[in-house]
């Protein structure tokens, strides 16, 4: 066998690798591709379609902004159409001081000729003469990284047009509010209350019936880009606000002007703490007129006064001897008493039940007719009526023409009254016998008011109102519902009531001052103690009538608390009852008197 050549000498040739194989590295990259593709595909599959509805929705709600559009609170008016309280519109300027900061003059003038400077001074030097601001004080409040700088509040219309005009809404923007204004002052003040910042009814009219002037606010909904301008070409989308419901009262301007006026005067003349008056229509229980003396102007927010509610409704007091009407109207009603029955009225009585009565100026024994003792007002004689008044009929008597229950007129912090328990045989010995002439109850002044509006109204008690009807923004008027009256007294006892009533006004009666020339007046004075927190007493003094008394028409109350001229309602309310009743009928042209009274026997 042949042994193998030796190495030495040869050359060395190293083996070269098996040629590659393209087919296994396409698979590769195509694998490799594919499975990067897949991953694509799977994320835009999350991406566009399980994720893309939400996603898509998230970016343009963080592109979306909503702006609330207030809605036109309705206005209050009277019965007439006189405004007495209106919304007006008015501007907020806001600035964005980042967005300034981009602002470039281009060659434009102010006002004054002068070259128009970049970023915030430029912008104060257009802005500042329309705010009637200096530009260099303005240009202070525009420097700053906030997105939101309150320039000015309370811009009118017209200076907000020329804002608008100046073509800085990518820097400057106003926003609408709305301004309620009382352009009657204090005429109907303390009654109509107000609104607050949001435009909501705080107190008065304004809160009782702030569901109807309201309306709904509306809202618009816009996109903005990033550095908070809105997108002009983007979609939008509006609600439109509904405007509140006009609401027109009962109210007569004319008549709350001179109320407000006669109950000012006479605190002034009398030294009364506060005086109340009210105007009534006795056929159908409006309020004409309702008054409190030293009411606030509603347009000077200064003060808390145009919180406070109207003492008409919130202050309660005992009717003092107006109350002596129910006991009346209870006398003749049930057949105890006639007009013509007769009593002997000793200054001093002692009750069957022990108590002890007296009139309120010492007298000799007197022989008064149940109208004579009405005439007089005696505390003495209206006990001796009430000896044929069951307990149960005295109170059913003071709960059907109105005590101890709201009026209905649905003003904030009315007071419903005080009674004594709705179980009679709980009444102590002395009250038994005080709520015959206005002792041991109290109430507000519509409460004793519409009394006499019932008599007045042929016995029928129709429910005080100060909503005549409401008027929506298309002009449609809807009148507010009418409560039916409720019979409290026949008619033939009303009729007699009344009559009897014009004695306290003849020359013989405690309210000769109360008459109103051309008209006949029935009515009756009140003196009725008030006890205070520190023991001792003050006294309201009162007057309540009706004109003309052969046809009714309106009622009138006048209330002085802690008079100092005099105590005595005939001295003090009567004349302002007089002042005011005669421009009510004058006003309204309500004929004079035609028909001649006849006095009722008042002595045997």
């Amino acid at each position: 066998a042949r042994r193998p050549a030796p190495l030495e000498g040869r050359r060395y040739t190293p083996a070269r690798p098996a040629p590659g194989r393209p087919e296994v590295r396409q698979r590769w990259l195509i694998g490799v591709t594919a499975v990067i593709v897949l991953v694509f595909v799977a994320r835009l599959v999350q991406v566009q379609v399980i994720q893309g509805p939400a996603l898509a929705a998230d970016a343009q709600a963080s592109r979306l902004a909503t702006a609330v559009t207030p809605a036109h609170r309705g206005d209050i008016t009277d019965a007439d159409g006189v405004v007495l309280a209106t919304s007006v519109d008015r501007y907020t300027v806001i600035a964005d001081p980042v967005a300034i900061k981009e602002f470039r003059g281009h060659g434009r003038v102010d006002s004054r000729g002068e070259a128009v400077q970049d970023g915030a001074l430029g912008v104060a030097q257009l802005l500042g003469p329309v705010l009637n601001i200096p530009d260099a004080e303005l240009a202070a409040e525009l420097v700053g990284d906030s997105r939101y700088v309150v320039l000015a509040k309370d811009v009118v219309p017209r200076a907000q047009r020329a804002i608008a005009e100046l073509g800085l809404r990518a820097y400057v923007r106003t926003d609408l509010v709305s301004k309620r204004t009382y352009p009657a002052g204090t005429v109907g003040a303390g009654l109509l209350g107000f609104v607050d910042g949001e435009q909501t009814g705080q107190a008065g009219i304004e809160a009782a019936y702030d569901d109807l002037l309201a309306g709904t606010p509306g809202s618009e909904t816009y996109e903005r880009s990033r550095d908070g301008l809105r997108i002009p070409a983007a979609e939008q989308e509006r609600t439109p606000a509904v405007p509140g419901d006009d609401v027109r009262l009962t109210l007569v301007h004319d008549v709350q002007w001179k109320a407000q006026d006669a109950v000012d005067q006479a605190v002034r003349d009398t030294g009364a703490a506060y005086g109340i008056a009210v105007v009534q229509d006795v056929r159908t229980g409006e309020v004409v007129a309702l008054a409190d003396s030293g009411a606030p102007d509603p347009n000077d927010r200064s003060t808390a006064a145009v919180a406070e509610p109207s003492k008409a409704v919130t202050a309660v007091f005992e009717p003092g001897s107006t109350g002596k009407v129910i006991t009346m109207a209870a006398a003749l009603e049930t057949g105890a008493w006639t007009p013509e029955s007769q009593f002997t009225v000793p200054y001093r009585w002692t009750a069957p039940s022990g108590q002890t009565f007296t009139d309120s100026h010492e007298h000799a024994v007197e022989r008064l007719t149940l109208t004579g003792v009405l005439a007089e007002s005696s505390n003495v004689g209206t006990v001796m009526v009430g000896e044929k008044i069951p307990l149960q009929t005295r109170q059913d008597y003071l709960t059907k023409f109105g005590f101890g229950r709201p009026t209905g007129l649905g003003l904030p912090g009315e007071s419903a009254g005080l009674m004594p328990p709705d179980d009679v045989e709980q009444w102590d010995l002395r009250t038994r016998d005080t709520v015959l002439f206005g002792q041991g109850v109290a109430v507000n002044a519509i409460q004793a008011t519409s009394v006499f509006s019932t008599v007045a109204n042929g016995g029928i008690h129709t429910p005080p109102t100060l909503l005549a009807g409401t008027t929506d923004e298309e002009g449609q008027e809807t009148p507010a519902p009418r409560p039916d009256g409720e019979r409290v007294i026949s008619t033939d006892t009303a009729d007699t009531l009344l009559h009897m009533m014009e004695a306290v006004t003849d020359e013989d009666g405690t309210a000769v001052d109360a008459n109103v020339p051309g008209y006949r007046v029935a009515g009756k004075t009140g003196t009725a103690q008030m006890w205070l927190e520190n023991g001792q007493q003050t006294y309201m003094a009162s007057f309540v009538g009706v004109a003309p008394a052969d046809d009714p028409r309106y009622t009138v109350g006048v209330f002085l608390r802690s008079p100092q001229s005099s105590i005595y309602g005939g001295d003090v309310a009567a004349p302002v009852f007089s002042d005011v009743m005669g421009f009510t009928l004058q006003t309204m042209d309500v004929p004079p008197s035609d028909e001649k009274y006849r006095p009722l026997k008042t002595t045997w």
